[in-house]
């Protein structure tokens, strides 16, 4: 019997793929526990439906993505921050600052997770900062720490 699987069942296979098993193992495991419907016209068109809708939505986030990366990708961030004697800042500038910096001065929203900091900023000057986003878009941008 022909089923599509709903949940991902394991030694069978992952949610969405179509399967050919026994008749008993279809009708008394699969079926019945919900883990699969039969392998219909109407389900079949149902499945293509979500894949190409899946689809959609990962092309549109990475053109989303491609176009934040245009904007940014190159520029440079300026964040000011208080420092003591010997140029030590207190504390340190963290991919939190970052991201407000990039969203106030370059208008563009970053998550502050996808933000990679070429190391620990504790003192003034030029560092560099990887943002990968979904999809496998990234760019680089430059964070100039000055003394407020």
């Amino acid at each position: 019997m022909k089923v599509i699987l709903l949940k991902d069942v394991k030694g069978s296979g992952k949610a969405g793929d179509t399967l050919n098993v026994a008749d008993g193992y279809a009708r008394n495991f699969l079926l019945a526990k919900g883990l699969a419907v039969e392998a219909n016209a109407k389900n079949l068109n149902e499945l293509a439906g979500k894949k190409a809708s899946a689809q959609h939505k990962l092309d549109v986030e990475k053109a989303d993505n491609e176009k934040i990366a245009a904007a940014i990708g190159g520029k440079n961030v300026v964040i000011k921050a208080k420092a003591g004697q010997g140029g030590k800042l207190f504390g340190s500038v963290t991919s939190g600052n970052v991201a407000d910096a990039v969203k106030e001065q370059l208008g563009q929203t970053v998550d502050k997770k996808k933000i990679n900091l070429s190391s620990e900023i504790k003192s003034f000057g030029d560092y560099t900062a990887v943002i990968k986003m979904t999809q496998g878009v990234t760019c680089q941008i430059t964070v100039k720490v000055e003394e407020e």
